[in-house]
């Protein structure tokens, strides 16, 4: 009698079960187009394959991983950072080196300096921040060139200026702590690691220290996609991970000393090495014989600006002085002076040089829902502005890029 009664108590929850899908956990709305963009500075191309790195390989197996990532000329940290997210040539950006110069308003700008990287007359072009929050999406960044800056009357909804002595795994945890929001998630974030770039500086891409670098940043990025893994966030977002250029082995040995062939007192020196900007006197003829003085040095190529190989995309504009100079591979700009007070100068490692030499190449490697998987040949950073507008379906605006449609899977 018990026994019967007790199926007949349990009879409308065993039907229940009955017509119950295996899995019932309810469904999570789909995630909107959602675009992370990731830089480890001074990574250089070459390192994923001489390093253990687990975590870009664990992301790599998810998705897409380039031969290289191109930088714009110069191959500096500025110019390179802000290309990414403008889909414009430093020419045509207005971030022309880390250290610039405007004639016009008799001003310097320079990385280190906050009153310059925080005015947003520098910035030319529209970051891509700027183009998602006009269409409605909010933006979050952590340190990234530009950011901290009101562009074009656009600042990103959430910015931090930037702070070096911020731990890896705190900018890692404060990202996931935009991610977990739900009325106003981020559609597009940007993270900055600033390694392995010191170490590079420090001891050279084949130096002690990169090892360390390359696992501290790799460790991040495991953090990250775990993170997104709890969340159930790591199919669902467009992960995009970038470096704003490589490194090249420096030496003593491999000097220019400019002061060999010039008055270096008579001249603006702008920026000294490998790319040397100089702002001649404004006399006629003076430009040209400056070029004939400097001819005379081996490993160090100069011409006026005009006059520069088209690919670098380096001639337009003014705060770009008239003679711009670039050493060889390897090589450093100084004068002898310089040279003797510093007997530790120019080793290690540094960037700067022509982006197409390999070098110079930063790395590329994405997974996403939006993203195609397996290799593919390397590209200029260039062309992330109009990727990122394509992932979260927004209307670029104008710029130097091409959609590059062999990444995306649709």
């Amino acid at each position: 009698m018990g026994r019967s009664g007790t199926v007949t108590e349990m009879l409308p929850f065993l039907l229940a079960c009955a017509h119950t899908p295996r899995d019932s956990t309810p469904e999570r709305p789909e995630l909107p187009p959602t675009v992370l963009l990731v830089s480890m500075d001074g990574f250089r191309a070459s390192y994923l394959d001489a390093h253990d790195t687990p975590n870009l390989d664990r992301l790599a197996a998810l998705g897409l991983r380039a031969d290289g990532l191109i930088p714009p000329f110069p191959s500096k940290t500025f110019p390179s950072h802000y290309t990414a997210v403008t889909g414009l040539y430093p020419e045509h950006h207005g971030l022309v080196g880390n250290t610039i110069y405007d004639a016009e308003r008799d001003a310097w700008y320079s990385m280190g300096d906050r009153s310059a990287v925080e005015d947003g007359s520098w910035y030319e072009g529209e970051p891509i921040w700027a183009t998602a929050n006009k269409a409605g999406l909010e933006t979050a960044t952590l340190f990234w060139v530009g950011s901290e800056a009101e562009i074009g009357g656009q600042r990103p909804d959430t910015w931090l200026p930037y702070d070096g002595s911020m731990t890896f795994e705190a900018r890692v945890d404060r990202v996931l702590s935009w991610l977990d929001r739900t009325e106003d998630r981020p559609r597009f974030l940007t993270l900055y690691l600033d390694e392995p770039d010191h170490v590079g500086h420090a001891g050279g891409p084949e130096g002690l220290g990169i090892p360390t670098g390359v696992t501290m940043v790799d460790n991040a990025l495991g953090n990250l996609l775990d993170g997104l893994e709890q969340r159930e966030l790591l199919d669902e977002i467009d992960i995009l991970v970038t470096s704003d250029h490589g490194m090249a082995e420096l030496s003593r040995d491999r000097m220019v000393f400019l002061d060999d062939a010039i008055d270096t007192s008579a001249v603006e020196i702008v920026n000294w090495s490998p790319v040397t900007l100089i702002l001649p006197e404004p006399e006629p003829g003076t430009e040209d014989e400056l070029l004939v003085e400097l001819a005379e040095l081996e490993h160090l190529a100069c011409a006026k600006k005009e006059d520069l190989d088209p690919e670098l995309h380096y001639a337009d504009h003014d705060r770009i002085p008239p003679i711009v100079c670039l050493a060889d591979e390897g090589w450093s700009v100084s004068t002898r002076w310089w040279y003797g007070v510093d007997p530790t100068g120019w080793t290690g490692g540094t960037h700067g040089y022509d982006p197409r030499l390999e070098s110079m190449h930063g790395i590329f490697v994405a997974a996403g829902p939006s993203l195609r998987t397996g290799r593919v040949e390397a590209f200029e950073n260039v062309h992330l502005y109009e990727l990122m507008c394509a992932i979260l379906e927004l209307e670029p605006a104008e710029n130097d890029g091409e959609l590059m449609t062999s990444l995306l899977h649709r």
